[in-house]
């Protein structure tokens, strides 16, 4: 991908062709001998490397730039804003990570500092101490680190110095040659089509040292990061608890399902079966790339990953060795649908840049050339674990093109920003400055944009209003994972904690409706009340079962009728969405007929489907919401062409106490056939609440 440099850095490397690139908001990438520019004043200044999700020094464009400088500052700054947002055993990951990062660093004669506190502050102070003409940091779509790494570059820019220029350089590895991002397809069918070329990832370069003494801080521990976070002020630092408290309690029942999910006895090569090893018995293995206490993935810094992707690529060959036999007995652990185990084992040292996406491309089409006598075939990979390897990383390039795509463009009514969910990109919106906090969540198939004439009207109504794109739809990730309503219930959660960070009005369209239910009726103290837009979910009176989660696994039937279901969606999905507009057809437009079917050629989209065929909406909307007696608003569509819209909203008078329901001459989406009317309808219910709060 892309290429574009600022005009005053040298040469690097030899005439290969690599791709690193420089700007302010990356929009061009390309491909071409790596020949950059530095005057003589650069190479004796001296220049700082922001370590963030870039823990390594190999292919590493950042490093090898900075390696021309008289002097490098390598620094990772332990700054609560990042830190917040990783569980404990992601912190202390972190922790292993550094240290080896430290290590690899030392062994150049170089080092890692280590300072605690607001990164731009920290950065720009250690700039005026040790003279710095530039400043190295990984290009990035998400929102708060995008807003930290603006702060860096206006007060670097602004530090005096007799230095003529101080630049904020960012950079990136791209997987994919490409001339221009906007010219890019916004399907990732048509971007196919394209072929473009893969780049091989660089070599390490070599630091050089300070010429100065400096203090480079030690290495923190786990409760010294955690106690960072509680002792910053941060607003959502009360939610946190709510977080790690409401997640044990919601899964406290599913711990026996989960163990039984983990032993796979019976093993075939198309869902990574083994045949030589029968004994799910864990052996202790001295020298494990597994360096947490939990063990959950691969980790330890880039030389021991490198190890384990090469024990998991040679998974079907077996292996005397100890290390990988570990990596193998995880794999079987972690495969809860082909090709799982490796997002779920490699993902973490993927999503803080231990390894790169591109070097895990490479070893993994080194290891297929040498199955195949030096040759790639071009009817699919040998090995299936080399198929989850590239799959993985290349659905991860697509969604990060995205993103720069929507960062990058201009017009629309819509501002697009990213947060991440377990690494995983997220897309969402806001809109509005002040008022009630309100979020919108879309149904199956849909978007936030689905939301398009919603969102600022609500918010010139005096609202903020937040709406989300969850994982596996729209431009969202995608990742092979198990989809669960659980598990979407959690993202909302752990947005309201992260990005909201209040209280909000819950707002769901179908079976978005029976999501935010979950969240009301698991986390009430996140809910200020709810909306539900034709929503999925049953009512059953006197239900009072305690609520269980049990794990699910997919099975060949779901597979196979995931990808009948794809191509009968395809073929029909101007019809179907249509009637879900009965009463307006011609809000279902071109638009969003094309949208959908824009999502559904998304790597992917066949895992989502899978998760129609295990949906579980057992627990009834009665049983979550019982504590929100006076605080739920049903809004009925009564031409629902996918339910019996009288019938339910007779069963929600019936058996839902204090409950207010708003009948519509609409289909399914009421929100988008109907937007003035729902909107207000929506505005004057939480200005009632509000006023009876305040009263």
């Amino acid at each position: 991908m892309s290429l574009l440099f600022s005009p005053h850095f040298t040469s690097l490397l030899n005439s290969r062709k690599y791709s690193v690139c420089f700007n302010k908001r990356i929009t061009k990438f390309g491909c071409f001998d790596v020949k950059m520019r530095v005057n003589s004043a650069s190479v004796d200044s001296a220049a700082i490397v922001w370590y963030k999700h870039d823990l390594r020094i190999d292919d590493h464009p950042g490093v090898v730039a900075a390696s021309k400088h008289r002097t490098v500052v390598p620094l990772y700054v332990c700054d609560h804003r990042i830190l917040s947002r990783f569980s404990d055993e992601m912190l202390e990951f972190l922790i292993i990570s550094l240290k080896d990062l430290r290590k690899s660093l030392k062994e150049q004669g170089s080092n890692l500092m280590i300072r605690f506190g607001n990164a731009e502050s920290i950065i720009i102070e250690l700039a005026g101490e040790v003279k710095a003409t530039s400043i190295y940091v990984e290009e990035e779509v998400e929102y708060d680190l995008l807003k930290m790494v603006d702060i860096l570059k206006d007060g670097f820019a602004k530090l005096s110095s007799r230095e003529a220029c101080r630049r904020v350089e960012t950079w990136r590895a791209p997987l994919y040659d490409v001339e221009n991002l906007m010219d890019l397809p916004g399907s990732f069918h048509d971007f196919k089509k394209l072929k473009r070329p893969i780049l091989p990832p660089l070599s390490s370069s070599k630091l050089p040292g300070p010429v100065m003494d400096l203090h480079w801080g030690e290495l923190p521990m786990v409760d010294d990061l955690k106690n960072l976070c509680k002792r910053s002020g941060n607003p959502r630092v009360k939610w946190l608890s709510v977080r790690e408290v409401s997640e044990m309690e919601a899964q406290q029942n599913n711990a026996a399902s989960v163990a039984a999910m983990a032993s796979l006895d019976k093993v075939t090569e198309n869902n990574f079966v083994d045949v030589m090893y029968k004994s799910d018995k864990r052996k202790v293995i001295r020298n494990t790339t597994f360096v947490t206490e939990k063990g959950n993935f691969v980790g330890g810094g880039t030389d021991l990953v490198l190890n384990a992707l090469a024990g998991y690529l040679r998974y079907l060959e077996g292996t005397p060795r100890d290390d990988w036999q570990e990596v193998h007995q995880k794999l079987r652990e972690a495969e809860s649908r082909e090709g799982a185990s490796f997002g779920a084992l490699f993902g973490p040292a993927l999503h803080i840049g231990i390894i790169s996406r591109r070097r895990v491309y490479s070893e993994a089409l080194k290891y297929e050339k040498e199955r195949n006598g030096g040759f790639l075939s071009p009817f699919g990979y040998s090995a299936v674990t080399v198929s989850a390897s590239v799959n993985t990383v290349c659905s991860m390039e697509w969604y990060w093109i995205l993103a720069l795509k929507d960062q990058s463009s201009t017009g629309g009514h819509l501002t697009y920003r990213i947060w991440r969910w377990n690494g995983h990109i997220i897309h969402y919106t806001v809109a509005g400055n002040s008022g009630p906090a309100i979020l919108l969540v879309h149904g199956f198939g849909a978007f936030l944009e689905h939301y398009r004439d919603n969102i600022n009207q609500l918010a010139q109504d005096g609202n903020r209003v937040w709406a989300i794109t969850l994982p596996g739809f729209g431009k969202s990730e995608k990742p092979n994972i198990v989809y669960t309503e659980l598990m979407w219930a959690e993202v909302l959660k752990d947005f309201i904690v992260e990005v909201v960070r209040e209280e909000v009005h819950l707002v769901g369209n179908s079976i978005g409706g029976y999501f935010i239910s979950l969240v009301a009726g698991l986390w009430p103290v996140l809910a200020q009340s709810v909306v539900l837009l034709n929503t999925a979910g049953n009512i059953i009176p006197g239900y009072s079962v305690r609520p269980s989660f049990k794990a699910k696994k997919t099975s060949v039937a779901a597979r196979l009728g995931a990808r009948l279901l794809l191509l009968y969606l395809r073929l029909n999905i101007k019809s179907i969405v249509k009637s879900c507009y009965p009463s307006k057809p011609d809000r279902a437009d071109d638009w969003l007929v094309k949208e959908m079917l824009r999502a559904s050629h998304d790597p992917g989209g066949i895992v989502l489907l899978e998760s129609i065929f295990s949906f579980d909406l057992s627990i009834p909307l009665n049983y979550l919401l019982r504590g929100f007696d006076g605080r739920v608003l049903v809004i009925q569509g009564m031409k629902d062409p996918l339910s019996d819209s009288k019938s339910k909203s007779a069963m929600f008078r019936e058996h839902c106490q204090g409950i207010v329901i708003r009948e519509l001459d609409a289909g399914h989406c009421p929100h988008d056939e109907q937007p003035d009317e729902v909107n207000y309808i929506i505005h004057n219910w939480i200005l009632a609440l509000e006023d009876k709060e305040e009263g």
